[in-house]
């Protein structure tokens, strides 16, 4: 999704606008992308903890549908307002949905037990139980994609393990501890990682375009869920519901559908307006963030070993981060040279 006309001054080339001005942009942008993001793991905590509507699986459904009508809507906008705004034709083909399928699978595994998991562990704990990802990202890579990692990205995935236990031995010593909770950080870590590796995938297949990818994922979630919500039993605990009538109730699930939408505008906006390194970087100094925060709200009291494990973590993620990135600035100069023939037609080095 994209207004027109409203990201492309990030250009220097010949805009002319001033350094002032784009950094405003810029921190205007991240702290969009925080307030979404922050708002919406508040949200979603508050919904799962309700203690009345044990359906977590329902409340994941809901949102997936919200996101549904979301494409649909931006689409209609877009066909009513062209030069307004851009957004690709969200018209359903049975095709694209079968071969994006096996995506949704993952997807469906990985919002399920994101948010299973912050039910049993609440926010304060929710960066470390969910901070595998990156570690999952390196066993993947190299058992599915057989790339090996370097060793200094290696050293940062044992600083973030180590924050990982350290910080699940202090909320045991704390007398918090879910397991059932860090089994689920677990799983949703495992599938953020295959959940990438997919995207990278199917992405050909909608076009390139992650709006068409979301509204094909959330589709086919919204059905997959329906016989799920059944096996697992929730179906009577969301008849017996006493909030049923409430439009209370509705509003607060709506906002949540809207924001797990919206964050995956921010998120392509922050990137487009810094890098996709420093979204990284951003997004680690929210979790940060995210985590003071959860702990003032509950006025909750932990130790110095339990701080320590956050910041284990969260530099553990930050220097994985950046060793990527600089990574990612050699490759360009080690990959072979396209070299031109006389007839001026491209020709591939043999070796590429």
């Amino acid at each position: 999704m994209a207004l027109v006309g409203s990201t492309d001054s990030m250009d220097n080339g010949g805009t002319g606008e001033s350094f002032i001005m784009r950094s405003i942009k810029i921190a205007l942008v991240v702290a969009l992308y925080w307030f979404i993001s922050i708002t919406m793991v508040f949200l979603n905590n508050y919904l799962l903890e309700n203690k009345d509507l044990d359906a977590p699986l329902f409340i994941t459904f809901f949102q997936c549908l919200v996101s549904v009508g979301l494409c649909r809507l931006m689409y209609f906008l877009s066909t009513l307002f062209p030069d307004k705004i851009d957004f690709p034709s969200m018209r359903f083909d049975l095709k694209v949905s079968r071969e994006v399928l096996p995506l949704t699978i993952v997807f469906i595994g990985m919002i399920t037990f994101n948010n299973l998991c912050l039910k049993h562990v609440g926010v304060a704990f929710y960066t470390v139980g969910r901070s595998l990802s990156t570690v999952f990202n390196v066993i993947f890579t190299y058992t599915i994609i057989k790339q090996t990692t370097s060793l200094k990205a290696l050293l940062c995935c044992g600083v973030i393990l180590g924050g990982f236990w350290l910080g699940v031995d202090q909320e045991g010593v704390a007398g918090s501890l879910s397991w059932t909770g860090v089994l689920f950080g677990v799983l949703a870590s495992a599938c953020v990682s295959l959940n990438a590796i997919y995207t990278k995938k199917v992405m050909p297949v909608v076009d390139g375009s992650i709006w068409k990818l979301s509204f094909y994922n959330n589709l086919n979630a919204c059905v997959l869920f329906l016989p799920l919500i059944v096996i697992f039993g929730e179906l009577g605990s969301i008849l017996s519901f006493n909030r049923l009538g409430d439009p209370q109730f509705w509003t607060m699930m709506g906002i949540g559908g809207v924001f797990g939408f919206a964050i995956g505008y921010v998120t392509g906006l922050q990137i487009k307006f810094t890098s996709p390194l420093t979204h990284n970087v951003s997004g680690t100094a929210k979790a940060c963030a995210q985590t003071v925060l959860a702990v003032m709200y509950n006025h909750s009291s932990k130790s110095l070993l339990w701080w320590t494990s956050n910041m284990m973590v969260l530099g553990g993620s930050s220097g994985y981060t950046w060793v990527k990135g600089m990574e990612m600035k050699k490759a360009p100069a080690e990959i072979p040279q396209v070299t031109v023939s006389k007839d001026l037609k491209p020709k591939e080095h043999p070796e590429v």
